[in-house]
């Protein structure tokens, strides 16, 4: 499915546009961008960070309105239940947005990282669970799977999971390990025709709805993270449990906990790649996966921002909107300035993904950078509302509370400044 294609099908399906948006236009006219066709060429060439490519800007605008169609409104009452929003889930799939990076040959829609980004940022506006059960099924489980996985296995375990009706997850930590992915306990043990697997996986994303598990464990311990190697495990699987649903902090409506493997066996052909890429496999997959976390981090600041500004303009004190008073303007310049430097560095790790260059680093930052901007404008936001802001009638204290994880999941922020300042230092020779 194309760029276009899919977006005429989010139209039609919605008939967005009719519907109101609550959210700031993105039009040409109210970003105060010039019409650049009818300029005249220098001979220098056009700047490529003005604007969107045309395609990108109009799937950003058609999932912005998808997502307050179909997940503005459930946001708030699976945030209080903890409910999977399975039916939402399944529209996304319909829509191409389950499998959106998927070459078309089995069944994706076929887009680049930065449709993903864009698209992901919007529906993280809409619903921050949402975001996540996209960005932990596109990025960790569907590609590791595209990226090192045969022909057999992509049909196996890709082509049914990007309808949205089927979801999987991405098993690297341990109860034991957090931050130092190398040190997998986790063991899988060669038994001639097939592997026995023995371990617990902590903090799993999707793990009650997954029918599908991405697991690295440990093949040869003398080799060190050398020695981990992946696995494409179908659920359920004699062998595997799960432990308890945890009651999260925030994204509640994402089910997370422990999954448990117990003397659980799987077919030698369910090895992804070769013995002892697993470091480099989940390494690959966590920079593409950060890029995801990224653009949901960018989505729950944009939904604050959003709030703050729309509530500044309308709440009268004084004889005149708060939006008037010097403070509420500085704040609200604060947080616009975040959300537009860290959008930027976003665009430029996912551009830099899809153009085939070391984008390491600028993920990194991406992540480090959106993340920490979640937080700040959700609580800038709160501020702005001041004791509305500390209700639930409001979406901003959800907000603050979906923000924090992002600054913890996919590689803390601690993580990310040292992944950035490993390359930076390699970059100038040491």
């Amino acid at each position: 499915m194309s760029l276009s294609n899919l977006s005429r099908t989010l139209a039609k399906s919605l008939a967005l546009r009719s519907l109101p948006s609550r959210c700031i236009s993105t039009t040409p006219t109210m970003r105060q961008q010039p019409d650049l066709e009818d300029s005249e060429d220098s001979g220098l060439g056009q700047a490529t960070m003005i604007d969107l490519p045309e395609t990108h800007q109009m799937l950003k605008d058609t999932c912005r309105q998808f997502a307050e169609a179909e997940l503005w409104p459930i946001a708030g009452p699976i945030d209080r239940s903890g409910e999977y929003p399975e039916a939402a889930i399944k529209k996304m799939g319909e829509l191409g947005l389950m499998g959106i990076d998927i070459p078309e040959e089995y069944g994706g829609t076929g887009l680049d990282a930065l449709a993903y980004a864009v698209s992901l940022t919007e529906i993280s506006r809409g619903c921050a669970s949402s975001g996540v059960i996209m960005s932990a099924h596109n990025s960790l489980y569907l590609g590791p799977i595209k990226y090192f996985g045969n022909h057999k296995q992509k049909e196996d375990f890709i082509t049914p999971f990007i309808t949205g009706d089927k979801i999987g997850c991405f098993c690297l930590s341990e109860p034991g390990n957090g931050s130092d992915a190398g040190a997998a306990s986790t063991v899988a043990v060669d038994a001639g025709d097939h592997w026995v697997l023995n371990g617990t996986k902590a903090w799993i994303t999707n793990s009650y709805q997954a029918e599908g598990v991405v697991v690295f464990a440990t093949t040869d311990k003398s080799k060190k993270h050398k020695g981990i190697s992946a696995f494409i495990v179908p659920k359920p699987t004699p062998g595997l449990s799960l432990g308890k649903k945890e009651d999260k902090l925030g994204i509640r409506a994402s089910a997370t906990s422990n999954v448990i493997f117990e003397d659980c066996c799987i077919p030698k052909e369910n090895l992804l790649g070769t013995p002892g890429m697993g470091f480099k496999i989940a390494m690959m997959t966590l920079d593409s996966g950060r890029i995801g976390i990224a653009a949901q981090a960018l989505g729950i600041a944009k939904n604050a921002f959003d709030t703050a500004v729309d509530y500044s303009a309308k709440r009268q004190s004084f004889g005149a909107p708060i939006s008037k008073l010097q403070m509420v303007q500085t704040k609200i310049a604060d947080m616009a300035l975040k959300i537009e430097m860290s959008e930027l560095m976003l665009y430029k790790a996912a551009s830099l993904k899809d153009a085939g260059r070391p984008f390491t680093k600028e993920a990194a930052m991406a992540k480090l950078a959106c993340s920490e901007t979640a937080t700040y404008v959700a609580h800038q936001a709160i501020q702005v509302l001041g004791g509305m802001g500390y209700v639930s009638d409001m979406c901003v204290e959800r907000n603050y509370r979906d923000a924090r994880i992002t600054e913890i999941y996919e590689g803390t922020s601690e993580i990310q400044r040292l992944v950035i300042a490993g390359n930076v230092m390699k970059e100038y020779g040491f």
